[in-house]
């Protein structure tokens, strides 16, 4: 008998996932637990494997649609059986899913009192859009299959006030001179690209936080000719490559632990001290922007900082990390000295109450003991929750950061 594998949660959370291709083609023979689908959610790929042995006999999305979880992902059968079986009536509709642009209006239950017209081919979401512009659908002639409305026709409708006209060649209208003077020429639509899950993820997360959270930040540098010498000495006494997103960490972690503040979420009215730091560090992906997570970070040496680190910033850009190196954080840090970055404005992820950017080091007067001399200097900026942090507080919270970083002693001996 087939069986139906549904999409599961496979992280914290999860109600959709998009798949990205088909591992093993329809008809194909499958083994207990090999990868059958690869499929995105909001900010890794996963390959899902099969429960069981058997033959493929039905794909549950084509490669870019988004299913639901809980939805049929694949069902696995008998070599010859097929599905759904020829005798089965044809499965009801979930009321939840996703609808393509390929799938078929459903049909007309009632236009308009008094009427029996049929009811206007359109997907929900174009019905939806028709509604906000508008727009009555009786007045457009589908462009789409079986004379279905679709997205574009409800545009070119709203844009010209009436009827979408069905393609035809592009002709040159001469423009008489008494034409009144709104009649321009068409601008350009442009390249129209639709972003990815991860993209629609951050765009999503980014609005969010902006949206929420009242934010706040505080500016100032620091001398680093002392933490840029202590990483090259630790770099060539151990021979590895320590990345100064680990010392920044190691850095802000002794002023986490004196303003806790800092390393907290809010709850309803109610602040959420964090008992550990799970610091979060932003990776810059092929993809776009991702933070991952080093949990209990106060807990860890310099050197293991460093090469956690890096393995996570390696599994970020291959999109390869589980749900839970990728959420959870307590407080964030991003170096964007690390792309030739300066200040910035970075905004809090939402959850938490500040994050950290670290600007490149570049070389400044800098004066010391009556006297000026030339030293890198790294920008820092400190943005936080202004409904959890004051001004005051920033400010000695940077200031504890500024001392440690200018003298790396007080931070390494921890």
């Amino acid at each position: 008998m087939a069986y139906e594998f549904r999409l599961p949660d496979i992280g914290e959370g999860l109600t959709e996932a998009e798949v990205l291709h088909w591992l093993v083609p329809v008809g194909q023979p499958v083994k207990v637990d090999q990868p059958v689908v690869e499929v995105e959610t909001d900010k890794a790929v996963v390959e899902i494997p099969s429960p069981k042995a058997g033959v493929v006999l039905h794909h549950g999305g084509k490669e870019g649609e988004t299913l639901q979880v809980g939805t049929i992902l694949v069902v696995i059968g008998e070599a010859g059986e097929a599905w759904p079986p020829e005798d089965a009536e044809p499965p009801a509709k979930p009321i939840v899913g996703s609808l393509t642009e390929e799938a078929t209006a459903a049909p007309a239950r009632t236009e308009r009192k008094g009427t029996a017209a049929v009811r206007p081919l359109a997907l929900p979401v174009v019905r939806k859009l028709a509604k906000e512009m508008g727009i009555d659908l009786d007045t457009i002639a589908g462009s789409g299959p079986s004379g279905r409305i679709t997205r574009e026709d409800v545009l070119a409708a709203a844009d010209g006030g009436k009827e979408a006209p069905k393609p035809a060649p592009t002709e040159e209208v001469k423009t008489p001179a008494a034409t009144p003077a709104r009649a321009k020429p068409a601008a350009s639509p442009g390249e129209r690209r639709t972003m990815s899950k991860l993209r629609r993820t951050i765009a999503s997360n980014m609005a969010r936080s902006w949206a929420e959270i009242p934010h706040v930040t505080t500016f100032d540098q620091v001398d680093a000719s002392r933490l840029l010498a202590a990483r090259r000495a630790l770099s060539t006494r151990y021979q590895t490559s320590l990345p100064l997103d680990a010392l920044l960490v190691k850095a802000v972690i002794p002023a986490l632990q004196a303003f806790p503040d800092f390393n907290s979420s809010l709850d309803g009215d109610d602040l959420v001290i964090r008992p550990t730091f799970d610091v979060g560090v932003a990776v810059d992906t092929p993809e776009g922007l991702v933070v991952v997570v080093v949990p209990d970070a106060g807990a860890k040496s310099l050197l293991e900082l460093g090469n956690e680190i890096m393995q996570l910033a390696e599994g970020a850009k291959a999109r390869k990390l589980k749900a839970e190196q990728l959420s959870g954080q307590s407080f964030t840090v991003s170096n964007i000295g690390a792309l030739g970055g300066g200040f910035g404005t970075p905004i809090v992820p939402y959850g938490t109450t500040a994050i950290l950017s670290a600007g490149r080091a570049a070389e400044a007067p800098v004066a010391r003991d009556g006297r000026v001399k030339v030293a890198p200097v790294m920008p820092l900026s400190l943005s936080y929750d202004h409904r959890v942090i004051d001004g005051g507080q920033g400010r000695r919270f940077m200031a504890m950061l500024l001392e440690n970083l200018e003298e790396p002693a007080l931070f390494l001996a921890s």
